[in-house]
């Protein structure tokens, strides 16, 4: 299979649509370097997860640390697994980002709301 790792060279991947799946270390410092690639593959339409480690995704590459990996092409014998391991990463996880994105905060109306809707629910009230 073929490992592709560095932030331009994933980037330029995924803006091409050569990349299969974008795996992001959690501990990127600073973490602006790599904030907006989710973004970008959302946009593209490529799978990608957050994983615990940058020297994690370091020891796949056989350097130190790195931030960002892209895998492009796997073994036939290999294909299976990529298409299950990018089906559930999409299902789980990318399919989930605009519920996850709108359901910031709990879904709790501040005091301001509150008192509004039961004036407009009086005002309804009243006017029946």
């Amino acid at each position: 299979y073929f490992v592709k790792y560095g932030l331009n060279h994933v980037t330029s991947l995924v803006e091409s649509k050569k990349a299969k799946l974008v795996v992001i270390a959690h501990d990127v410092d600073p973490i602006e370097l790599v904030v907006w690639l989710p973004s970008l593959c959302k946009k593209v339409g490529v799978p990608y997860c957050i994983v615990k480690s940058k020297s994690r995704l370091g020891q796949v590459v056989h350097k130190k640390t790195s931030a960002v990996l892209a895998i492009t092409n796997v073994r036939k014998e290999d294909q299976p697994a990529l298409a299950t391991l990018t089906k559930a990463i999409q299902e789980n996880y990318n399919d989930r980002y605009d519920d996850l994105r709108r359901q910031w905060g709990g879904l709790q109306l501040g005091r301001k709301s509150v008192h509004k809707q039961k004036a407009k629910a009086k005002a309804a009230a009243a006017n029946q």
